[in-house]
Parts: structure tokens; C-alpha cells; sequence
């Protein structure tokens, strides 16, 4: 079933709600003179007033995750690796406006490399953060609606789809994530990995549910046991955030 651009908007309503009680303000006025998610609200990663990028704050603490993912997993993952890629992506944007101002491109391929490695790294984590919520507070369970509508037409059932990403997840050769996206050509959802942030990516596709499985994310408490913190992430996955990703993705 094709969800259309009503029960798009439909959806997106009730999301804004949790995407704006995660802290960020931002929004623009639909048709109807509500109040709809703006783009900041989905990717609250750049400050357009300082002109860089930023971390957005952790929309939980770091031992909400708590038994899936520990508060010092967490905390390292968010402040040290995360925080990592911000400081690159910002260099990186930093060289390349200098090589438009002096003319030097001798180094565009190497700052080119390092602005899709971090701005990948940057923006996986930014939805990678609001992906998740305490279990206790909705986290985990299954979605539900025209999301869940969506992924049956897509991959047959939930359960379908959520053997698929955990399979492609858990088969990434090194680090990488995997990914759910939409499509943008079909309306589908695809699901696929990415090496590091930046490789086997697909073009004109939304990412909208991802997990993380560079060792980093999980080694403290699962070591090399990755299916295993697969099958744990599941039960703190934010159906809502998913579902507003979706649909602002559809409704613009």
C-alpha cells in the first residue's frame, strides 16, 4: 500500500511533537498554518549563525540506554568519536574555502575525501542519536501506522525487514552502519550498508533508521559479539523519530 501525501502529513504531525521535545525549535508553517518539522529539526547539526557545524545535545543521558547500550559506551561514543567528526567536517569545509580564495587546489582530493568522510560520519550520527529512546519511554516494539504500512509493502513484514538490516548490519566488512533509507524514486525503503560513513552509498535515498557498528559503538560491552548488540539496539529503536523522518521526506 502507497502511503500518499495526507497520511504523510497525517504522521509527520504526531512526530513533530517528539522531534521538537528533543530540544530543537525550529519549524516552518504548513498548508494549514501549523507548525510542520523543518529540515533543523531532523539534522540539528549545523548552527547557521556561527556558519559551522555543531553536536547537537544527547537527547537522553548517557545511561538511558541502559542494559542495551552502557552510559560508558555512550558517553565515548558521543563525546570523543562523534565530537571527532565535527571538528573534521568543520577543518575540511575550512581548507576547501581556502582553496577557492587562493586558487590552490593542490590538496582538493585529499580535503574532499576527509569533507565526505566526516560529513558522513557527522550526519549518520546526528540521526543515529535520535534513532534511539529509553525503552522505558516508548523505545523498541515495532512501528506502527502508515510506517509500518510502508515497510510491509516494502520488505513483506516487520519481521522481514528487521531480518534484513540486522543481517546486512552485522555482515559490514569493517566499520560501517546499516542503513535504512527511502527512496526517493520508488517511495520504497531500501535497506544496505555503508562502509566507514561515505562508501556503497546510494544516491537519491533518505537515510531514515541507522545503527552504528564501528567497534567503537559496542566493543566495552558486547567485544566482537556485534549480532548480539544488533539484537539488543532493537529493543531502544524510536519508531516515532523513523516515522517523522519518512514522512517529512515525503510531504517535501
Amino acid at each position: 500500500m502507497q502511503i500518499n501525501r495526507r497520511q504523510a502529513m497525517t504522521v509527520m504531525g504526531a512526530a513533530a511533537a517528539g522531534l521538537a521535545a528533543g530540544g530543537v525549535a525550529n519549524a516552518q508553517m504548513n498548508e494549514q498554518g501549523k507548525k510542520a518539522p523543518h529540515a533543523g529539526m531532523l539534522f540539528p547539526g549545523y548552527d547557521a549563525d556561527k556558519g559551522e557545524y555543531v553536536q547537537a545535545p544527547l537527547p537522553y543521558a548517557y545511561d538511558a540506554l541502559e542494559p542495551y547500550i552502557d552510559a560508558e559506551t555512550m558517553k565515548l561514543h558521543y563525546s570523543k568519536h562523534a565530537a571527532g567528526y565535527v571538528k573534521g567536517l568543520n577543518a575540511a569545509m575550512g581548507e576547501l574555502k581556502k582553496a577557492r580564495d587562493t586558487g590552490d587546489y593542490g590538496l582538493v582530493q585529499y580535503w574532499s575525501n576527509k569533507l565526505t568522510f566526516n560529513g558522513g560520519g557527522h550526519t549518520l550520527h546526528t540521526i543515529f542519536w535520535s534513532n534511539m529512546k529509553p525503552q522505558n519511554k516508548g523505545g523498541g516494539g515495532d512501528p506502527t501506522g502508515p510506517l509500518k504500512r510502508l515497510v510491509e509493502k516494502s520488505f513483506g513484514s516487520v519481521d522481514a525487514m528487521k531480518k534484513q538490516f540486522t543481517a546486512a548490519a552485522a555482515s559490514v566488512e569493517g566499520s560501517g552502519w546499516g542503513i535504512m533509507a527511502l527512496d526517493m524514486m520508488s517511495g520504497d525503503l531500501l535497506i544496505y550498508q555503508a562502509q566507514n560513513q561515505q562508501k556503497l552509498t546510494t544516491w537519491a535515498s533518505m537515510p531514515v533508521l541507522v545503527c552504528d557498528v564501528w567497534e567503537h559503538a559496542y566493543y566495552l560491552k558486547y567485544q566482537n559479539r556485534r549480532k548480539d548488540y544488533i539484537d539488543a539496539w532493537w529493543n531502544v529503536v524510536n519508531w516515532d523519530d523513523v516515522a517523522g523522518r519518512v514522512s517529512w521526506h515525503m510531504a517535501t
